[in-house]
């Protein structure tokens, strides 16, 4: 498996020191195509519920939850890339270069 041994920092909230913590960022398997490709999955059952419901016959409201769905797990997706470039530094920017998709591999 390929791997990125990660070094942060963080403060011991009963001491107040800093002290150095280490942390493995995976880019093999499944986060080696892409950084949450567990989320195409669930979206892809999304949108099969929504399109069984068949929104040609009974209206768009029922895309509602793939849609809602999509808009929540990009900003979730946007929201962990900044809070991990924060936390990991250099070396979750080593691991975008590695794994340069967020959710659907070769598309976004």
């Amino acid at each position: 498996p390929k791997y990125i041994t990660a070094k942060y920092t963080i403060v011991d909230r009963k001491t107040g020191k800093e002290v150095e913590k280490t942390s493995l960022l995976l880019a093999s398997g499944f986060w080696g195509m892409a950084r949450h490709f567990q989320y195409f999955f669930e979206l892809t059952a999304a949108y099969c519920w929504c399109l069984l419901a068949n929104p040609f016959q009974n209206g768009i409201l029922v895309m509602f939850y793939a849609v809602f769905l999509t808009a929540l797990l990009v900003d979730r997706a946007k929201r962990d890339t900044d809070k991990c470039r924060l936390k990991y530094g250099k070396y979750y920017q080593e691991y975008c270069e590695l794994v340069p998709y967020k959710i659907v591999p070769g598309v976004f």
